[in-house]
Parts: C-alpha cells; structure tokens; sequence
C-alpha cells in the first residue's frame, strides 16, 4: 500500500478504540468461567452424579462464557500486534500467534469436552456412567486445559513479554510480571487449578496499560 493511500484511511479505521478494551473483556470472562468451573467440577475424575446434579447450571454458564471470551482474545492478539507495528520481530511474532491460536482451540475443545460429558448426564440421568468411561472424558477435559491449553498460554506470556521488552512498548514490571507468571504456569499448572488464573491476571495488567495510553494518547491528540 502506498503512503498515498495510507493518508486516505481514517486513523480510527487502523485500530478502533474499543478494542483497547478487549484484553479486559477476555480476562473478566475466562475469569469468571474458571471461578465457576473450579467452584463446581470437582478434581476426583471418578466423582459421578453430586456434581453434574447440583451444578450443571453452573457449568452451562461457564461454558457459554468461553466462546466471548474467545472472540475477545482475538481481538486482544490483533491489538498487541498492531501497538508492537514495524518493531515485531518475525520469529517471535510467529511463536506468539501460534501459541495463542493453540491456546484458544484447545480451551475450545475442552470447553466442548466438558459440555459434551454435562449433556450426555442430562440426557440419562437415573444411568450411572462406566467409570473407566467417566474417568477418559473428564481426565480428557482436565489435561487438555490444565496441561496443554495453560501451556501454550504460557508461552504466550513469554513471546508476548520479550516482544514487548525488545519494543518497550510498556513499562519493564508488564513483561517482568509476564514471565513470573509463564514460569509458574509451565512448572505446576498439572497441579494447582488456582495458577491458572495467572494468565487472565496478567492480560488484565497488560490491556490496562494499554488502554490507559491510548486514552492519554487521545487526550493530547485533541
């Protein structure tokens, strides 16, 4: 495209000004749905019918949750590439992509996983589930979010942190804070379901930030 054609496009059709906001949208909802998934699945695979009773409302909404999030997410990637401009790096750029895009189809999948396993209960509920089948599609849900999903999260937080520490395009505590929680992620997010929310943790400090300056970037513009 050239530079002639670059003045006829109307700066706020480069990057609206709402999707400053959309790391926030995402971290508020996949917040919410992992409060309301930890607060009614229990860890024990083998935990049949008090669960998927009493919770199942829960769940739904968590569930119905993710897809937002997920839309969110991507305007968040397209947000960060667009403030990193000419300055991002091929290689890490496509580490950073690629990891996110993973992340985000994996969540998926583990989200439908989960749905899948709530509708087939609801569908026969007076039926007891063979356990070894129970136990294969609930152990599928948790390692695909805990294990894998969270761990491409992770490396998102890492490219995503060393792009912005190349550019310092934020303040050093963001990509500090960004590879504190990668680290803590990839080591123990197996074990500890709470670690996870490291990650919509950190894109809430980061889309802060960059909401803050586009709002005082607006304000000496004017």
């Amino acid at each position: 495209m050239s530079e002639a054609d670059n003045l006829l496009i109307r700066p706020g059709l480069r990057t609206p000004r709402a999707a400053a906001i959309s790391g926030i949208v995402f971290s508020v909802l996949l917040f919410v749905s992992m409060w309301l998934l930890r607060l009614s699945i229990p860890v024990d695979p083998l935990d049949i019918s008090p669960w998927l009773k009493s919770s199942s409302r829960k769940i739904a909404l968590a569930l119905n949750l993710i897809p937002f999030a997920g839309v969110a997410f991507m305007w968040f990637i397209g947000v960060l590439r667009d403030r990193l401009g000419a300055k991002e790096d091929r290689f890490f750029a496509t580490v950073f992509l690629g990891s996110g895009l993973l992340f985000l189809g994996m969540l998926f999948v583990a989200a439908a996983a989960t749905g899948g396993l709530v509708r087939a209960y609801a569908a026969t509920p007076d039926e007891l589930f063979h356990p070894s089948t129970f136990a294969f599609a609930r152990s599928f849900a948790y390692d695909l979010m805990h294990i894998y999903a969270f761990k491409m999260a992770a490396v998102f937080m890492m490219t995503a942190s060393t792009l912005i520490l190349r550019t310092r395009t934020t303040p050093l505590w963001i990509p500090l804070v960004g590879f504190a929680f990668a680290i803590l992620l990839i080591t123990v997010s197996g074990f500890f379901d709470w670690v996870l929310f490291a990650f919509p943790a950190w894109v809430l400090l980061l889309s802060a930030n960059v909401l803050r300056e586009n709002l005082r970037t607006t304000a000496v513009r004017n």
